[in-house]
């Protein structure tokens, strides 16, 4: 009996030739002009995470499985390779980085593989003349750069040893933030070494939540959407009470924000 995983997949290889054949569109497009809509899908796709809909989580893996498959469309197109080169590359890199599984490795816990995944990482990289944070892509997000900038150093064993060192560098860093901010004040024009200090101050704290196990991304996005939805509700009960921006202080706009933030905890 055919496995259904394998029939779902020929039929969109199959769909994926009819439409570079036949739709406009689709004969249209290069790997450049489907970079900026992958990323959108993405971002799609990070979003209904966040949001946990399994459904709408569904449906954005397919569409992020749409672009896979096109962009090994065009590379067969191109000989330069085909989705079986993409998906025996795959599984060929699992193999050998997954040696407490494929080989007689043994490991105690996840971070043990993970600190194993970047040791084998650099293995390779030194084979090719590269560097540990060599393969960090430079277009990432900045918040998330740091993220993957830390993850890899650490797999390497440049790493805190606890939560609360990590806490004293980020009160350290807002120490030297603010001693450059009183200079400014002072009249000191130092406003980059104020930029300097303020990326220093996020750096420690992006690491700090590295160490108490969130993903710092995620939680300011949280922030993003609680925020968003604060104001919003703020807005419309200025507007049921007949007020708008401009004709209230921000103390006044403050006890919308307290009602709103009290009903929440309820």
């Amino acid at each position: 009996m055919e496995d259904p995983r394998l029939r779902a997949f020929k039929r969109l290889l199959d769909i994926m030739d009819d439409l570079r054949e036949k739709c406009p569109w689709d004969q249209k497009q290069t790997m450049e002009t489907l970079r900026h809509l992958t990323i959108e899908e993405v971002y799609e796709l990070s979003d209904a995470i966040l949001e946990n809909d399994t459904q709408e989580i569904k449906k954005e893996l397919g569409d992020v499985m749409l672009h896979l498959v096109f962009y090994a469309k065009i590379g067969s197109e191109t000989k330069d390779f085909s989705i079986d080169d993409v998906l025996n590359s795959i599984c060929e890199k699992l193999i050998v980085r997954h040696p407490h599984i494929y080989g007689d490795v043994e490991v105690k816990d996840a971070e043990e593989v993970s600190r194993n995944w970047e040791l084998i990482k650099l293995k390779e990289k030194e084979n090719k003349n590269k560097t540990v944070l060599g393969g960090v892509p430079k277009s990432l997000p900045a918040v998330l750069k740091a993220l993957r900038i830390q993850d890899k150093s650490a797999g390497v064993g440049f790493e805190w040893d606890n939560k609360e060192d990590v806490y004293k560098k980020v009160e350290e860093e807002l120490q030297e933030l603010q001693d450059e901010i009183t200079a400014n004040d002072n009249g000191e024009d130092n406003l980059d070494k104020i930029e300097d200090e303020f990326g220093d101050v996020m750096f420690s704290m992006i690491n700090y939540a590295r160490f108490l196990k969130i993903n710092p991304s995620d939680a300011l996005e949280r922030t993003n959407k609680k925020f968003i939805n604060r104001f919003n509700q703020m807005e419309g009960f200025m507007k049921d009470d007949g007020a708008d921006f401009e004709s209230l202080s921000l103390t006044e706009m403050d006890k919308y924000w307290d009602r709103i933030k009290k009903s929440e905890k309820k």
